[in-house]
Order: structure tokens, then C-alpha cells, then sequence
């Protein structure tokens, strides 16, 4: 695998690194919630834009990005909206998109951004070329709450991120049974051996899905999301367990 660093962070070796989502509605409860994820084990922090009540005006939007790079210092900072189909809080328009993650990128905030495959093919390929220009970091992403594809579309919707020419790779799917996960967990080692040398982010979510984010490091995942004060999707650890879990297997792995 190789690897991609975020403002220093660098993906792809290692154990997997911890992402703890921040979900307010508010500046005030967005930064309140960013000085919280300082002293948790977040070695990147992920704003979901969605739940922000200004994410679609411009200048309100950048205002809270400074004013959450101030907060989060040095910490990687990972900028997401996700589309109401994908699992998110609000529908979004292609044009308002790629409007929102251009002020995102301009910024100069954000180390990277969430792409999502789906939401309009020439929209994503656009947002990938346009963060790229600006020196992001990219990470095209599928959701599927409902149930978890077969092995070979899990790969097929991988290798289509990949063609994107996004540089990191992130699918996560719903179980409803012990072997679905086993799907994600084999669909995960066979693309890393087989089609791509770019680091993944795979996961299999809820209560069943759980060994999925904490087995990344033996299956080919280099990042996994951890809680802070809220969960942003089913199964989601507490940050602070999930790096406790997450470093007793890498000693014992090395």
C-alpha cells in the first residue's frame, strides 16, 4: 500500500489511524465540540459540513473554518457533506456542491475532502480536479445503509474511486449478517492485492459490523472513525477504547 499524508499525518503505514467526526448544527456548537476532540486520541478530525446550518453561505462558511483551524491547531482536518441519500442530514444540488467545496479548498482550512462517487458522476470528477489544484488531499466515498453488496461490487465501486483519481478509497456498508462482513473484510484485502496500491478506508457498520474498524491493519484499512461526544453513523466506538483496542493489536502484530 502506499501512502498519503495529511498535514503530516500519514496514511497507509502503521496502525489504523482514528478519525473523530465533528457534527454540530452551530459555529458556537461546532467549535465547542472541536476544543473536546483536542483531548481525545483523533489523529484527524472530520467536519461534517452537513449539519452545519450555514454550510451554503459562503462567507459564514469560512468564517467557521478559520475559526475551526484555530481551534484544532495542527490536527488534520477532514471537510464532508454528506448527501442525504448517502446517510446525511440535508439534500444537496450538484451546482451548490461543488460551490461549497470550492469556498472548502480556497480556504485554506481543510486538509482534505470527502468526494462522494455517487451524487453526480461529472460533479465528483470536477470537485476531485478542482481539490487537487488547490493541494487537497482527496477522499472519494460510498455509503450504504440499507445492506452490503457483493464482494465483486464492493471492488467494482472501489476501482471507480480510484479511476476518479481520488487518492484515498472509502466504502462502508450495512450488515445484516455475520458473513456480510466477512464480504467488506474479503472485498477490502482482494482490492489492495489485486487493483489498487492506494490506501482504503472500508467498514462495515452497526453493532455486527464492530470488528471491521478495529481489524484494518490485518485486512487493509488505514483509517477507521471513532466517537467523540456523538456518533456520525451506527458503530462507532469511543474514540478513546477504540485506540486502546486499535494499539494493543499493532504491538502485537509488530
Amino acid at each position: 500500500m502506499n501512502t498519503v499524508a495529511i498535514r503530516g499525518l500519514v496514511l497507509g503505514e502503521g496502525r489504523p489511524k482514528i478519525c473523530i467526526p465533528i457534527i454540530g448544527k452551530t459555529k458556537e456548537e461546532i467549535l465547542e465540540e472541536a476544543k473536546k476532540v483536542r483531548k481525545l486520541p483523533a489523529d484527524i478530525v472530520e467536519w461534517r459540513g452537513d449539519w452545519y446550518e450555514d454550510v451554503f453561505h459562503g462567507e459564514r462558511l469560512r468564517e467557521t473554518l478559520r475559526a475551526l483551524r484555530e481551534v484544532l491547531g495542527e490536527k488534520p482536518l477532514l471537510f464532508t457533506f454528506r448527501s442525504i441519500q448517502e446517510g446525511g442530514e440535508r439534500p444537496v444540488r450538484p451546482d451548490q456542491y461543488l460551490d461549497m467545496n470550492r469556498e472548502v479548498c480556497a480556504s485554506g482550512c481543510a486538509d482534505a475532502v470527502d468526494v462522494e462517487l455517487f451524487l453526480d458522476a461529472k460533479i465528483s470528477k470536477a470537485v476531485t480536479d478542482m481539490a487537487h489544484r488547490f493541494g487537497k488531499v482527496v477522499i472519494a466515498s460510498n455509503h450504504d445503509f440499507i445492506k452490503t453488496p457483493e464482494k465483486d461490487e464492493i471492488i467494482r465501486r472501489l476501482i471507480l474511486m480510484d479511476e476518479m483519481g481520488a487518492d484515498i478509497l472509502k466504502i462502508a456498508v450495512m450488515p445484516k449478517q455475520a458473513s456480510d462482513v466477512l464480504e467488506l473484510l474479503g472485498a477490502t484485502e482482494e482490492m489492495l492485492r489485486l487493483y489498487t496500491e492506494k490506501p482504503l478506508v472500508t467498514m462495515s457498520m452497526g453493532p455486527l459490523g464492530l470488528v471491521s474498524r478495529i481489524c484494518g491493519e490485518t485486512f487493509g484499512s488505514a483509517m477507521t472513525f471513532g466517537a467523540g461526544e456523538k456518533a456520525s453513523a451506527p458503530g462507532q466506538m469511543p474514540a478513546e477504547k477504540l485506540e486502546k483496542v486499535l494499539e494493543a493489536i499493532h504491538e502485537h502484530m509488530a
